[in-house]
């Protein structure tokens, strides 16, 4: 499955809050899927924590990692246990009912989830944009993996 594996994607880090509870995960599989609403989609990996705190109506933010950004893709490649700080050491944007916004982003995405969807070994989480920007001239990171059958 070489040949799905050159499907180009781009790198982001996907933000979640529950309570006073914040989270940060990298993801690769995030895609407009709607102009009317504006709307998302993001592929999580059955079995990652986060997906309980993707409901309906939760928060959840989407911030586009800029060409050479090499420390946040290092920083949420890792992954964290549900209470570990994701954000210590970052300059992160904590608006009232929203998910984290990384300040680093080249732009970021302000949604909230409206539907979940079965995808085999992933779920693709529908959101709805409801707000946004551009923090920096640039381009995204885009990410071409080795083969289709893992990251």
């Amino acid at each position: 499955m070489t040949a799905l594996g050159r499907i180009p994607s781009g790198l982001f880090v996907v933000t979640a809050r529950r309570g006073a509870d914040e989270t940060g995960m990298l993801a690769s599989w995030v895609q407009q899927c709607s102009f009317d609403p504006p709307q998302v989609t993001i592929a999580v990996r059955k079995g990652r924590y986060v997906l309980d705190w993707l409901t309906d109506g939760a928060a959840v933010g989407v911030n586009v990692i800029p060409e050479g950004q090499k420390a946040l893709v290092a920083h949420f490649g890792k992954g964290f246990a549900p209470e570990e700080p994701a954000f210590a050491g970052l300059d992160v944007d904590r608006a009232e009912g929203a998910a984290p916004l990384l300040k680093a982003a080249l732009a970021v995405l302000d949604c909230r989830v409206v539907d979940r969807l079965d995808a085999g070994d992933h779920v693709l989480v529908v959101a709805k944009v409801v707000g946004g920007g551009i923090h920096q001239d640039g381009k995204p990171t885009v990410h071409v993996r080795k083969n289709g059958l893992n990251y």
